[in-house]
């Protein structure tokens, strides 16, 4: 019967990951144009590797940044320039749709949804907090939707076999979910939490990890390595496909170390930020293996946290009713911490 069932699941997460035919299997690139100060001159590979290995070193350096000066509220929607520009003028505003609750609490989270999520992402979320008692800011990671440049189809060049790109669109989306905590402080929003799903999640826990203001953090699916998700989910095949032409896993596993929550674990040690840590047992894309690793950290830190495991993959626990459960145990969480 559970062999029924896994195929069943896999079987359906494998039609909902597959319907997109607009993947493109873009060339392998270090990117140094991407990485201010890395050396231009010798071997490439080397300048990369020692570029990022001193980014881990000083992250408190590499995330910072100076508060925007130009938030705009115009009904719902929340825009302002971002602290870390790229070359795309589209990128480089920050959009956000502001959903305060009925009954103000003074408490409010930023929501960041999946990697690809469209402008309609993550709303049924934020209006779940707002029922719960909480304010909801629902950001756009860098490249999507609204940010997204004209040549693309696909928030390609957040996560791609450019190394260099996908570190900065990672580090573009912490200091702009940072900035936007900015904005909620000016408003009087002293009790601040965070959620993140797939991408979102890894974003949501960089930052949380770096600003102490949050909270209460809920990271809807959970894995250690940003380069072992991308090197064996069903979703990045045609990213592996390029990066595998020229470098190794394990080589990936440490030149996006800067972008990988297990570089920032020890520095979640004697914090208050309460987790929540969802993680669904048959998925293909953040595969099981690793998503138990961060439990099982928090577990012997003894870190506080709560554990969602759902029975469904990746793609179909944002389908019902798997949806419905993550949705509520989310908000139910949010409203309790903070």
């Amino acid at each position: 019967m559970l062999g029924r069932y896994r195929k069943w699941i896999h079987d359906w997460e494998y039609r909902l990951a597959t319907r997109d035919s607009n993947r493109i299997v873009r060339p392998f690139e270090w990117g140094l144009e991407w990485m201010d100060g890395a050396s231009r001159n010798g071997d490439p590979g080397q300048s990369a590797f020692q570029y990022l290995r001193s980014a881990v070193a000083d992250s408190d350096a590499f995330f910072s940044y100076a508060t925007p000066a130009d938030y705009r509220l115009d009904g719902e929607r929340l825009t302002f320039t971002s602290p870390l520009r790229s070359p795309y003028v589209e990128n480089n505003t920050v959009h956000g749709l502001f959903f305060p609750a009925a009954r103000d609490r003074g408490c409010a989270a930023i929501v960041l949804p999946q990697w690809n999520a469209d402008a309609q992402g993550h709303l049924g979320v934020c209006r779940l907090l707002n029922r719960a008692g909480v304010t909801a800011l629902r950001l756009s990671l860098a490249y999507h939707d609204y940010r997204m440049p004209r040549e693309l189809q696909r928030a390609d060049y957040h996560v791609s076999s450019n190394i260099g790109r996908t570190v900065h669109a990672t580090r573009q989306s912490v200091i702009d979910v940072r900035a936007a905590a900015d904005w909620l402080q000016q408003r009087g929003y002293q009790r601040i939490g965070i959620l993140g799903t797939s991408l979102g999640s890894c974003v949501a826990f960089i930052a949380a990890a770096h600003d102490t203001r949050f909270r209460a953090g809920v990271f809807n699916h959970v894995s250690m390595h940003f380069g072992d998700v991308v090197w064996t989910g069903l979703s990045t095949r045609h990213v592996r496909q390029a990066l595998e032409e020229v470098i190794t896993q394990d080589q990936l596993r440490e030149l996006w170390a800067v972008i990988s929550p297990a570089s920032y674990l020890e520095r979640m040690s004697g914090r208050t930020l309460e987790s929540l840590l969802i993680w669904a047992s048959l998925d293909t894309t953040f595969l099981p293996a690793f998503s138990r690793q961060v439990v099982e950290f928090f577990r012997a830190h003894r870190l506080p946290h709560r554990v969602l495991r759902l029975p469904c993959g990746h793609y179909t626990s944002g389908q019902f009713p798997f949806s419905l459960v993550d949705g509520v145990a989310m908000a139910l969480f949010l409203r309790r911490r903070l």
